[in-house]
This record gives structure tokens, sequence and C-alpha cells, in this order.
């Protein structure tokens, strides 16, 4: 079968142009069982790849003659100015892909001056990711344990180390089956920990779920716990998972300040919708009450035009980190969101838009296919 050659690091003369050439990259080079982790959905992964095939039914209806010679990407998410709207979703266990995992992708975030969402699932501490970076804009993903006194620990670090909002994930009560994973009796590499957990899980004997015992999360959460949140922090708070229009309506009840639509890239419940596909009906709901942002499928910068144009604020990209990562580390994501932003400046323009104020629902056609 005919192979494509693809560069190795120090090979440049096929550079990577696009993300699906990073993705190649990091299939060739990780370890099959990191590879599998990044990569997998749940179950039989159709919402996983739903992501990516929903803005292919989508068309764009450009406008011609606009005087487009100068365009600006820069918006604002949470009175934050970002120089574009792509900012890096929270993803698990950088350092298996990079040495200083997390430590770089926050390096990058700062030098690109977007927002970097920190998962819990971190193979850096969180004081570890600001040093860092100690100029970024970083918010913080938070999951619910059994044992609360974890949460309200990583509530303070974060407060402590000047992270801008909290992400509450709210669609993983509990772990998706991920074939996979349970195939390849995945288990973080020994040299590496969740280092967030220091000091709560020390003993896991044997019993591991993703760096953590198993059935620790609390899976008992409900809208209710919006209020014990709240009671800690004065952070913003942003619930991450939220697919539907009734639970739009009741975040906003419930005072958080912003949404992301997200499907945990089709790796929690699989046979739910495709996230750009649940966008219009939330932000329909929300009606600009608080602010939408979108995860899941965007590969390029057209994907991004299209969120947007459907009433996203941002957009944030988790898979094409790890691969900017297993790349070059740090000059990789950056590589990474710098073709994304510049395929978002070309669709902007080629669509006629100036600026993010005028990319609206006019510009978007769905196929009937």
């Amino acid at each position: 079968m005919f192979k494509i050659k693809r560069p190795s690091l120090c090979d440049p003369e096929m550079p990577l142009v696009c993300l699906s050439d990073f993705e190649m990259y990091a299939k060739e080079h990780l370890p099959k069982s990191t590879w599998d982790y990044y990569a997998d959905g749940a179950d039989e992964c159709c919402t996983r790849d739903d992501n990516l095939m929903a803005y292919k039914r989508i068309r764009l209806h450009p406008r011609m003659l606009r005087d487009v010679s100068v365009t600006d990407m820069r918006t604002t998410i949470q009175g934050t100015e970002i120089s574009f709207p792509i900012g890096i979703a929270p993803t698990a266990f950088h350092c298996m892909a990079w040495h200083d995992g997390e430590m770089s992708t926050a390096r990058a975030a700062e030098a690109m001056k977007t927002c970097y969402i920190a998962s819990t699932y971190a193979t850096c501490s969180v004081e570890e990711i600001s040093t860092a970076a100690p100029d970024g804009f970083r918010w913080f993903q938070l999951y619910v344990y059994q044992n609360r006194k974890l949460s309200e620990h990583l509530i303070h670090q974060v407060e402590a180390h000047g992270y801008k909002a909290i992400v509450l994930t709210v669609d993983l009560p509990y772990t998706g089956k991920r074939r996979n994973d349970i195939r390849n009796n995945f288990k973080l590499p020994p040299h590496l920990k969740v280092k967030n957990f220091n000091g709560f899980f020390e003993e896991l004997n044997g019993n591991e779920e993703y760096g953590a015992p198993a059935n620790s999360l609390d899976s008992s959460i409900s809208w209710k716990d919006i209020y014990w949140l709240r009671s800690l922090t004065q952070l913003p708070i942003i619930l991450k998972g939220i697919l539907t229009k009734e639970d739009a309506e009741l975040a906003v009840e419930h005072g958080v300040q912003g949404i992301i639509v997200s499907n945990h890239g089709g790796r929690q419940l699989d046979g739910g919708p495709a996230t750009i596909d649940a966008l219009p009906e939330i932000v329909e709901t929300v009606q600009g009450r608080i602010e939408v942002y979108l995860d899941g499928g965007i590969r390029t910068g057209s994907d991004v035009l299209k969120a947007l144009a459907l009433g996203a604020k941002c957009v944030f990209i988790g898979r094409p980190v790890v691969w900017g990562l297993a790349y070059k580390g740090e000059e990789g994501v950056k590589e990474i969101l710098q073709i994304l932003s510049d395929e978002f400046r070309l669709s902007m323009a080629l669509s006629g838009c100036r600026n993010i104020s005028e990319i609206n629902r006019s510009l978007i056609q769905f196929s009937k296919l």
C-alpha cells in the first residue's frame, strides 16, 4: 500500500501545511497506546467522527467586492482580548506527547495571545503551568470528585496562580467506554503522574482509571452544585458539555458566565449530536445573556468561520494541540495555532468579512445532502 512520506523532526524539506498533516505525523511517531488514548472516542466512535463530518454538511454563502484589504481577527472572551477566536481546550496527559507537556502548551498559548484551558488531568501542576507562561491567559477545567476537598483545593490553587475562570466539565459523571484503552490496558506511564492530585491519591493499588482511583468522580453532581461552586470562588464559571437548549436555559438560570458546547470530543456518550449541530439552538436559547463557545471537530479555518457564523464567541481545539506537541513541542503548538488562524483569516476575507462583528448567520447555507 502506498504510504505518504512524512518529515522527521530533523527533515525540513516537507513542511506540515494543515492540521491533518500533524495528525498523520503524530500517529506515525507516538506509541500505539498513546495514540489510541488521544484519538479514541466512545463505543463505535460515531459522535467523534460526526464532529468532523458535520462541518462538511455546512456551506458558506460568501459576499464579494467588500474591500478585505485589512482584516481583524481580535475578539474578547469574558472581557479579555485574544488575538483570534481559537483557544486551547482542556486535554489530559500532554507529557505523553512531549517531555514538558502542558508547560510547552502554555508557552505557545501565551506567545500566540490566546486562551489555554488547563486540564485537571495535566501532567504538570497548575503552578508549573503558570510559572512557565506567567503572562498567559489561562482558565482551569475542573471535575468534581467524591472527595470534595480535592476540588476545593484545586480551586484555591488556580485562584492563587492567576487562572481567570473555572471550566466545570458536566458530561462525565462516569467515564465513557473507550474500547482501545480497554484493549491496551491503558495506564499513565509510570514516570508520569497527575500532579494536581499530589497529596490526595497517593495509593492507587492497581485500581486506576486515567491516573486516579477508579470511581472517584462524584456521579451525584447536579445543578445545585453550581451554587456550591459559586460559594467557593468569585471566578467566572463556564459549563463545558452542554448540548441541549433545556440545559442551556438552566445554565443561564443558575448564573454561570458561559457555556462550551461540547461532547467531550465524542469520548463520552456515543450517538449524541455533533457540537456544530447542537450550537444553533443553544445560541438561540441563550440570546446573548451569556457567552457561548464550542469545541469538537475544528480542523480548518473555515470550520472556525462556520462556528462563529452560527453564534459561537470562540472555538477551542483539543486533539490538534497534542499533534503539535508530538511534532515539536511548543513550536509545534504555535504552528498549529498559526496555520488555523491564517486559514481563518483567509476564509473571513474570501467570505467578505473584515472583522469578527461581520461574521453572522447570513454566511451559512446548510447542504441538502
